[in-house]
């Protein structure tokens, strides 16, 4: 049994230390619960209402995964190391101090061996902090990496963090050096600092007294951190979790937010910040500004005007300062849209979710630019080629200003005719998609598709000149009026066939009938990359030779972030006897061709550098692939485009998946 003697070091004639440490910590706590209150009541007084609290297991796992476990943190080798040995310790001190807590008011647990191993935990763990708390300052003041926020916030946060666990650690080191127990190597790191106030021959009185100062400043730091956490750069220890707690579990990444159920009474797009929901603002109040968002937008890098950091800052910023005109109706407010936020930004998103995939804390970035675009719409404040392109589906069903008549000509010279599936019974339902059927660069593709599926006898038809665009990039730049009509024509038509399997080439397609269109649920939608690697699987696609190639894969956003389609499309490549090299950016973390989001449709302004290029030239860095793999008909278009733009037409070509099968077979 170790020896225990309570030491506090505070002179008997001063009352029971206890009392003090209590009184201070409530008072400290009632204030920071205080603070927080008034601050986090703004949310629901200007926001719109909506609190969720179904699949509540679910919601805790999800803030054990990603607020404790911190798995979306570690996903970055070093700043996820650095921020988890942080975290980690705290929880641990946390843990650790109150059960130091009850062992000593109220109920003694920590006896024998497990007060041995509270012990030998408790300086693991200061060692941990101080490695993180290395990191850190090495990356916050040697590294300075750009997407940082550099502040005298951070500043003052991270050594409030390091003086607490210091004095924790001269604390336990004094009450060693004066107790000198047996099992002082127990606490390894308390014990040797214990040696080294042993080591200047101080009298135990002298070391009794520097206890006292050393635990008063400890305890005062700590009541400090706490009285300002809800106004520090540390209130993001709150509302990260809560953010994580209260975002949507039952939502599919491919799905848009639901528009408000009475639309009449609120609206459905966002042009001041009495029509965000309280969520949105707890999103921005929970931004920790770790720039990870900025680091993979493509129109960031691109150098337009957004920043999705900064554009959820701005929110944080906008509240703050306008919420109190806001709720004494004062209408002296400055504009959501075009002060705090400018038009550039959010017409400049590809809504590719790269964004989204990284944010550590779940905020969804794109629901809330999409809002902001249906104002924008709304008022007409766009691009007059987007207007144009918009017109053209409201008038066509397509943004290419041809008729109905014209979707299937590319079928005209395909023998035998492919079915109609309005009037015979398929087991397949190509939804061949805008790009694929009108675009006469792509026809070839779009015929190769057609020869490939009759010569693997695939039973399979068109809905032909019924066939509208899903609606998917409709939907994202904030036309919701003009999607529900696409989406209902769509919808008619397709009720009309008898299918099993609806298959698409177009991921933009994919997304939007899979997650979003009323089709019922026994029937499977597939991108045609799923289909073919099926067939390969069943042995019923065999290729007659190997192509022999180096080639890369360029992982498409709506199949890949939206939907997680990775293993599909690569086995297929290398079924067809391709050496496949990944790109520096891959699967979840490709790097976007820049057309999602209705920006196929937008000029493309003053830009450092398109996405598309960008991403040709990372290609082209890769040892000896010849060959740019692609599986969506606009990034066949992009990319193309890219190639001749960066001038490496003759060091790489860009072919969609399906070349490769054909020339394969």
């Amino acid at each position: 049994m170790p020896e225990r003697i309570d030491f506090w070091g505070i002179p008997e004639n001063w009352g029971s230390p206890a009392f003090y440490v209590y009184s201070l910590m409530f008072l400290a706590a009632a204030i920071l619960l205080i603070r927080f209150y008034l601050r986090a009541r703004l949310w629901w007084k200007v926001g719109r209402p909506g609190f969720h609290w179904n699949h509540l297991l679910q919601r805790l796992g999800r803030v054990i995964n990603y607020g404790i476990l911190q798995t979306k943190v570690l996903s970055q080798r070093y700043p996820g190391l650095m921020h988890a040995s942080i975290a980690w310790s705290f929880f641990v001190f946390f843990l650790g101090t109150g059960l130091a807590t009850i062992d000593s008011h109220f109920y003694k647990i920590l006896v024998g061996i497990p007060y041995l191993l509270h012990k030998l935990v408790m300086d693991v763990f200061v060692v941990i902090f101080f490695i993180g708390a290395g990191l850190a300052v090495f990356r916050r003041f040697i590294q300075k990496p750009p997407r940082l926020t550099i502040s005298s916030g951070f500043t003052w946060s991270l050594a409030l963090t390091i003086l607490i666990v210091l004095g924790g650690l001269l604390t336990e080191s004094l009450r060693l050096a004066v107790e000198k127990p047996s099992w002082a190597w127990w606490s390894p790191i308390g014990w040797l600092v214990a040696k080294l106030w042993i080591s200047t021959e101080a009298s135990s009185a002298t070391l009794t007294n520097w206890h006292l100062v050393i635990w008063v400043a400890h305890l005062l730091i700590v009541v400090i951190t706490i009285i300002t956490l809800p106004v520090s750069t540390l209130l993001h220890i709150i509302t990260g979790p809560a953010n994580i707690f209260f975002s949507n579990p039952d939502r599919k990444p491919g799905r848009l937010s639901p528009i408000p159920e009475n639309s009449k009474a609120e609206p459905i797009y966002s042009d001041s910040l009495r029509n965000l929901s309280w969520m949105q603002f707890l999103s921005a109040d929970a931004c920790t500004e770790c720039g990870r968002c900025q680091d993979v937008c493509p129109a960031y890098a691109a150098g337009t005007s957004l920043n999705p950091k900064i554009l959820i800052l701005n929110l944080r910023d906008a509240l703050k300062q306008d919420a109190s005109s806001i709720l004494h109706g004062n209408t002296n407010t400055h504009l959501l849209i075009g002060e705090w936020i400018k038009e550039n930004a959010l017409w400049s998103c590809t809504t590719c979710m790269a964004c989204v995939y990284e944010c550590p804390i779940l905020i969804n970035h794109i629901d809330t630019i999409v809002d902001m675009r249906r104002h924008l719409v709304i008022k007409g404040q766009m691009d007059g080629e987007l207007q144009a392109a918009l017109e053209n589906f409201g008038r066509y069903g397509n943004s290419f200003g041809q008729s109905d008549r014209m979707r299937a000509r590319w079928t005209q010279t395909i023998t035998p005719k492919i079915k109609d599936a309005r009037r015979e019974q398929v087991e397949y339902l190509w939804f061949v998609g805008d790009y694929a059927s009108y675009n006469p660069t792509l026809s070839d593709i779009t015929i190769k598709t057609a020869e490939i599926f009759n010569k693997i006898g695939l039973d399979y038809g068109l809905l032909y000149d019924a066939e509208r665009n899903s609606g998917n990039d409709i939907r994202r730049i904030g036309e919701e009026g003009l999607y529900e009509m696409l989406m209902e024509k769509n919808v008619a038509a397709i009720e009309k066939c008898h299918f099993q399997t609806i298959i698409t080439t177009d991921p933009h397609s994919y997304n939007t009938l899979k997650n979003e269109y009323p089709i019922n649920q026994d029937k499977r939608i597939l991108h045609y990359t799923e289909l073919l690697d099926q067939l390969i699987s069943s042995g019923r696609l065999k290729f007659r030779k190997k192509l022999g190639i180096k080639a890369t894969y360029h992982d498409p956003c709506y199949i890949g972030r939206y939907n997680e389609i990775y293993a599909a499309p690569r086995q297929v490549i290398q079924a067809t006897g391709c050496e496949l090299i990944e790109m520096p950016r891959h699967a979840e973390r490709a790097f976007c061709c820049g057309a999602g989001g209705g920006r196929i449709w937008m000029p493309e302004g003053d830009v450092k550098e398109r996405p598309s290029e960008i991403r040709i030239r990372e290609a082209v860095e890769l040892d000896g692939v010849s060959h740019f793999i692609v599986a969506c008909p606009k990034d066949i278009t992009m990319f193309r485009d890219a190639v001749k733009t960066t001038g490496n037409e003759d060091k790489i070509a860009v072919k969609d998946l399906i070349e490769l099968v054909h020339a394969a077979l």
